[in-house]
């Protein structure tokens, strides 16, 4: 296994630098696949929630080729869902989840989230109660060029949310950033409200595994370890985290 360029603990958060995605990847792959593997000898299921993007493309596809995970016993979830897409649409991030991993792995159970036009918040309720019915053990995510996790952007970033799951307004830096990812041809197709998990939800996981690499994060990677711990900076709140391992590459996190 590649070791990394630069390790270090930031606060309660582990980081470790790697000299490119790919070996990023599958050091973090490894990492996740080995604590599923020890929560497995502890109990009969686990529960685990996945992020959609480009930036877990590396990681997502490294863990799907370890053969020895048990995935009949896990438990998957994803953290945010555009409002107003079509079921079928590429862009969904159900959709990319299904064709990047789950189809592959196939878990126990995969639960959607498939927000209505019409009526987001009964799916807000729906998700919750699912969330609510066990603790969460691995949170897999990224962070955006805006400092967000999952759609918690700056303006709507609550440390203290009292829900787990709502309807956000996207900001505009990140409704830009779907187009910078080749999601969507202009900002004009991006969505402008989706549902998201709050942030309280996210660091209830025991685990959280966070993927970053890619230059355009170098900013976002730079105000989250080593910046003030505020909502101008969503993903700051991950050095609070003693289970969360940041995982980047020299372009998002230059050492």
């Amino acid at each position: 296994m590649v070791e990394s360029v630069y390790k270090t603990k930031i606060d309660e958060l582990q980081l470790c630098v790697f000299q490119t995605r790919e070996q990023m990847g599958k050091y973090a792959a490894k990492d996740a696949a080995d604590c599923m593997k020890e929560l497995l000898k502890q109990k009969e299921k686990i529960r685990m929630v996945f992020a959609a993007a480009p930036s877990q493309n590396e990681f997502l596809e490294a863990l799907k080729q370890i053969e020895d995970i048990p995935w009949d016993r896990v438990e998957a979830f994803h953290m945010d869902e555009y409002i107003g897409l079509e079921p079928d649409a590429n862009q969904r991030f159900s959709t990319f989840l299904l064709k990047s991993i789950f189809d592959d792995v196939k878990p126990q159970t995969v639960h959607l989230l498939m927000p209505e036009k019409d009526n987001p918040e009964m799916e807000c309720d729906r998700y919750e109660r699912l969330l609510e019915e066990e603790e969460i053990d691995i949170v897999c995510l990224g962070i955006g060029e805006n400092g967000h996790i999952a759609f918690n952007d700056p303006e709507v970033a609550d440390f203290h949310d009292p829900k787990k799951v709502k309807v956000v307004k996207l900001d505009s830096i990140c409704r830009q950033q779907q187009v910078n990812d080749g999601c969507f041809e202009n900002i004009g197709q991006v969505p402008t409200h989706a549902v998201t998990l709050t942030i309280p939800m996210l660091l209830s996981g025991r685990h959280l595994f966070t993927i970053v690499p890619g230059a355009n994060k170098q900013w976002a990677a730079q105000r989250a370890l080593t910046g003030p711990i505020s909502e101008e900076c969503p993903a700051s709140i991950l050095r609070t985290h003693e289970g969360c391992r940041f995982y980047g590459d020299v372009n998002s996190y230059p050492v």
